[in-house]
């Protein structure tokens, strides 16, 4: 079933995500995806073709009658100099090919299992290449049962349950102390990590934020985005007398930042049980010391970690009932594809039909017709009609259930 339908993919699991991306480059090179994949229709190497690229795996799902060899592979980008990545994509076929991409929209073949991010990747790539003309009947049968397949695992298992990300388990973690929305937010360092961490600041509701980075620019570009944001040069942070409720740190410095001067001067005075401190860095930037030395509400890498992977182990638990979720919707698949191989092979039959009823009336039984009364030439008319329709539906009936039978 489907023996038409390939896919030639990299991902995390086999390559680096160097070789991956050479052959992203390759293909979406100078703006050039869409003129590219339509050469390859064109030039008939392919009959239907959808590309996806995320930030680890590559994938090609095509169909066609050509062997998919080592100058197939050559010609995919109809170009002098061809990746050697390319040489090293997985290549699947039929049923196989599909149930590949059931995995990956499920989020079983992801970086993060469960993360969801993936299914909605698939179907704004899938979409574009439709809009390009590039999706035809049957992909779009498969691409749509796929998008059906991962919903169902999402809503059918937990396997998107309990975070794994450090970042959302270190705001969850924060939650549990009920910071109220005009608590005083003290940063230090306005990397990927905290910006992903003013997202979840912003979404709580959080009011006020100092930010605190190498690069002053950064810092007022985290802060300006709350109603009481402030962002200041890292060499300023011994002037800051305000205090705060809750300290959030995570910077490149290969040494601890926040020592136990520094942390005793942020205090302000304050006592530091009522503190909350979020240490983000890797390696940490609260010093040993500090942690020793005064009882604040630690959250540390290290507890996220582990609080990660446990959640993660849980998620992989899932696994098995999400692969029993997509085998059925592997079996609709198949069946969704038989009848419509039915459809078409079937699809001229009415027309044929039509066309002997009217050459019986026009032409073989004219004569005869046109001698018989209006109400009898009415009536025969009507007769010939049912007969008609049920000479369509009959062997239609029939042929769909020796085929899905």
């Amino acid at each position: 079933m489907l023996q038409h339908v390939h896919i030639l993919t990299l991902t995390h699991r086999n390559a680096k995500l160097k070789a991956i991306g050479t052959i992203v480059a390759a293909f979406e090179a100078d703006d050039k995806l869409r003129e590219r994949l339509t050469s390859l229709k064109e030039s008939g190497a392919v009959d239907e073709i959808f590309y996806l690229s995320t930030c680890n795996r590559v994938s090609l799902l095509f169909t066609t009658k050509e062997e998919v060899d080592q100058a197939f592979r050559e010609q995919l980008l109809m170009a002098s100099e061809v990746p050697v990545a390319m040489m090293e994509m997985e290549h699947l076929r039929g049923m196989k090919a599909v149930y590949h991409l059931f995995e990956v929209a499920a989020s079983i073949d992801s970086l993060v299992v469960g993360e969801r991010q993936i299914l909605g990747q698939l179907r704004e790539a899938y979409e574009r290449c439709r809009a390009w003309g590039l999706i035809g009947d049957d992909l779009r049968i498969v691409c749509d049962r796929i998008v059906l397949a991962a919903k169902d695992v999402y809503s059918s298992t937990r396997i998107g349950e309990k975070s794994v990300s450090v970042v959302s388990l270190s705001m969850q973690q924060l939650q549990q102390h009920q910071p109220g929305p005009d608590a005083r937010i003290l940063m230090i360092g306005a990397g990927q990590t905290n910006l992903l961490v003013t997202k979840f600041l912003k979404k709580a509701g959080q009011q006020h934020l100092t930010v605190f980075n190498r690069t002053l620019k950064r810092a007022q570009g985290l802060s300006k985005a709350f109603p009481q944001g402030e962002g200041y040069a890292l060499t300023e942070i011994e002037k800051y007398k305000d205090g705060f409720d809750v300290l959030i740190v995570c910077t490149g410095s290969a040494e601890a930042t926040v020592t136990p001067q520094l942390f005793q001067q942020l205090l302000a005075g304050e006592d530091p049980r009522d503190k909350v401190v979020v240490d983000l860095g890797v390696p940490a930037d609260v010093a040993e010391a500090t942690v020793t030395d005064f009882d604040f509400k630690y959250v540390g890498i290290e507890q996220l970690r582990t609080l990660a992977e446990k959640n993660m182990d849980f998620r992989r638990t899932e696994i098995k009932l999400a692969h029993e979720v997509l085998h059925k919707h592997l079996g609709e698949l198949e069946s969704d594809y038989r009848q419509r191989l039915l459809e078409r092979a079937m699809s001229h039959l009415p027309q044929e039909i039509k066309a002997i009823k009217h050459t019986a009336v026009n032409q073989i039984f004219a004569k005869e017709i046109k001698d018989l009364d209006p109400d009898t030439r009415d009536l025969m008319l009507r007769m010939m009609s049912y007969m008609e329709k049920r000479c369509i539906g009959i062997p239609m009936k029939a042929a769909k259930e020796a085929i899905l039978g």
